[in-house]
């Protein structure tokens, strides 16, 4: 089994940890979106990352993969089994990947993509108005949301692994959760974080 993108991503790091919690083997091509590797576009054709490579079967999105992962490898579930848990666990990983990262990721590509890979300057009022206008709504809704270790049936999971994936690029920025203001999230967060996967999946190579 091969997994293609650098773990600088943020999907390509929701798969890391997914395999690292499930004890899969495979071999990690940390390539970067667009690359031209022609085994990496037969497995994703728009040259989005990540893609997995496993056998003849090849398949591009980070939710796609892990919804095959699970049922290729279903221990440790990373999806719950009641109707209701999984309907909230799919929920928290659109939320995750849609509402969630694309503000998570402003101060990323300000601070740390612009002046490292594109030669460009950071602007600040980007990053200013990202913290303190934009993500508080979201981080707002998720201090209501948290009320353990745990999002969704009280075991970690897509949900968390979805949600906490891009704090790491916001950290990478030099930015964090407030814990005065929204302490259950910032503590959940770093507990997420910590876990041997998180770790294990940020120290992958970059590429």
């Amino acid at each position: 089994m091969k997994l293609y993108g650098t773990s600088l991503s943020p999907f390509v790091r929701k798969v890391l940890v997914v395999l690292a919690e499930k004890g899969v083997e495979f071999k990690h091509v940390p390539l970067r979106f667009h690359d031209p590797d022609p085994r990496f576009r037969a497995a994703s054709p728009f040259g989005k990352i990540p893609a997995l490579e496993d056998e003849d079967f090849r398949l591009a999105d980070s939710s796609a993969i892990i919804h095959y992962l699970e049922r290729r490898h279903p221990e440790p579930a990373m999806l719950p089994r009641e109707a209701r848990d999984l309907g909230r666990a799919i929920w928290f990983d659109e939320l995750g990947d849609t509402e969630l990262f694309p503000l998570l990721v402003k101060p990323f590509v300000q601070r740390v993509l612009r002046p490292r890979f594109m030669n460009q300057p950071c602007d600040e009022a980007v990053v200013a108005r990202c913290m303190t206008e934009e993500l508080p709504r979201v981080f707002d809704h998720l201090e209501g949301a948290i009320d353990g270790p745990a999002l969704v049936g009280g075991a970690f999971g897509l949900a968390d692994i979805s949600v906490a994936t891009g704090f790491h690029n916001l950290h990478l920025a030099g930015e964090a959760v407030e814990p005065k203001r929204w302490p259950r999230l910032a503590a959940y967060v770093a507990g997420i974080l910590e876990r041997p996967s998180f770790q294990a999946a940020i120290a992958a190579r970059q590429g």
